[in-house]
């Protein structure tokens, strides 16, 4: 063989093995992003005050729940958190599912089943209570004496499976584990609630539209229930390759783990149970009052059902993703389609005087659960206005919400952060709320 021929081959298998790499790399970058939904907090938090170390809670396993069923993907017990309430919040819970990303593929659970997203075996013996779990008035005005619980997610399904695969050893039993955790915490304590409410994010706000109604059934008439849904706005779009990624990981979710038993049937009988797996298909027969905290340029979404890499064939979206900063003009008006998508999405579930929403133009994911976001001395603002009252997000919608029993939605406002470093976080558009024109309307709740 020739010298030429040699060389030619070497350059084929140099190239082939690039690809195998390359095609490795994208596997495993997806894999991780779908265990980003739940975000990761430092043991120390930076506040205006300096560092400290924030309230941190100890695990407490479900004993009973394997006589149910009810176990992890490996089929250890599952488990949540749990800081007891005092004084006038002694009689009120708050439950946050956490979130965590979906297992669709055999493969793929059997990855998860072997992280703190999938076995109890992992998950970290104690974590920090912050955000809307804060044990600090300052941080958390008005849930900060709740008895607050953080429900672990360890199933892949959004608390919503219920089958098995005994050859591979995977246990899909997120109904069951939802209905275990919700057993043990009544006969706690919760069952004497005057008031409940039901949060969760990214996963966990998907696990929140799907169990609103079920956990409104727990209480007398007399309990003050609603539902809190971060960052669960998850839509069934178009990615830049023309096809529907999100769609196809729902979808098989939904097969593997039997998920359609966990529908509503409101929903199932009319709609294929993968379309009915989309919250935009679920909100509007939530009976239960639900508020939906969204960013409507979601980074999830952004980086996992938009653009991911799969469906970036020739990396046009690599830098887009990685600094909102340098999106071009196409890249830009391509988000504002989805920022679009999302707000028709909620216009029926915004008629109804129960149902209360926030849906702000930050680049954001999951905004109760971190603390500089949810509360906090530089947290999002509604428009550039410096409040002297520290009028934050929270205390302007959210705490309306959930506990005055009202809501002042306005139209047009930008979303302003302040990052550490002095600098604005890059805004594309404004806050949506639901006028069209710049009043304000004031709506009764009851």
């Amino acid at each position: 063989m020739s010298q030429r021929g040699k060389s030619c081959g070497g350059m084929k298998l140099l190239k082939q093995w690039m690809f195998l790499l390359v095609g490795l790399v994208i596997l495993k970058w997806v894999e991780g992003l779908e265990d980003t939904n739940v975000t990761d907090i430092d043991m120390q938090y930076v506040s205006g005050k300096g560092f400290y170390r924030p309230l941190m809670v100890g695990l407490t396993l479900i004993n009973g729940a394997a006589a149910k069923g009810a176990v992890c993907l490996d089929g250890s017990l599952p488990g949540y958190h749990f800081h007891r309430g005092y004084g006038s919040g002694s009689n009120s819970w708050l439950i946050q599912l956490e979130g965590g990303g979906w297992c669709g593929t055999i493969k793929n659970c059997l990855y998860s089943k072997k992280t703190r997203h999938g076995s109890s075996y992992f998950m970290e013996k104690q974590i920090p209570f912050i955000g809307i779990l804060s044990n600090k008035a300052q941080e958390n005005p008005d849930f900060f004496n709740w008895n607050r619980i953080k429900v672990r997610y360890c199933d892949g399904a959004s608390f919503s499976g219920d089958s098995q695969n005994a050859g591979a050893g995977l246990y899909f039993r997120g109904q069951r584990i939802w209905q275990a955790a919700m057993e043990d915490l009544m006969s706690k304590g919760m069952r004497y609630a005057k008031q409940a409410l039901l949060s969760g994010c990214s996963a966990g706000g998907l696990a929140t539209i799907i169990h609103c109604d079920e956990f409104r059934e727990l209480f007398p008439r007399t309990t003050r229930v609603k539902c809190l849904s971060d960052a669960g706005l998850f839509l069934d779009s178009v990615d830049v390759s023309g096809r529907r990624s999100l769609r196809n990981l729902f979808g098989s979710v939904v097969t593997l783990q039997g998920v359609r038993k966990s529908l509503p049937r409101s929903c199932t009988s009319r709609l294929n149970p993968i379309l009915c797996y989309f919250p935009q298909h679920l909100i509007a027969s939530v009976r239960t009052p639900l508020f939906l905290l969204n960013a409507a340029y979601d980074t999830w979404q952004i980086q996992a059902s938009l653009a991911p890499p799969s469906a970036d064939y020739r990396w046009n979206w690599y830098e887009c993703r990685k600094d909102y900063a340098r999106c071009s003009a196409p890249q830009i008006q391509y988000l504002q389609g989805f920022r679009n998508q999302m707000l028709r999405s909620t216009r029926a579930f915004s008629r109804s005087y129960k149902n209360g929403l926030f849906i702000n133009s930050c680049f954001a994911h999951c905004q109760s659960e971190r603390q500089d976001t949810w509360f906090a001395h530089d947290s999002p603002r509604i428009g550039n206005r410096m409040y002297e009252d520290t009028e934050k997000v929270y205390r302007r919608v959210v705490h309306r919400f959930l506990l005055k029993g009202t809501l002042e939605k306005e139209s047009v406002y930008s979303c302003y952060h302040r990052n550490a470093n002095g600098t604005a976080n890059y805004v594309v558009r404004n806050i949506f709320c639901k006028c069209s024109s710049d009043r304000r309307q004031t709506k009764r709740r009851t």
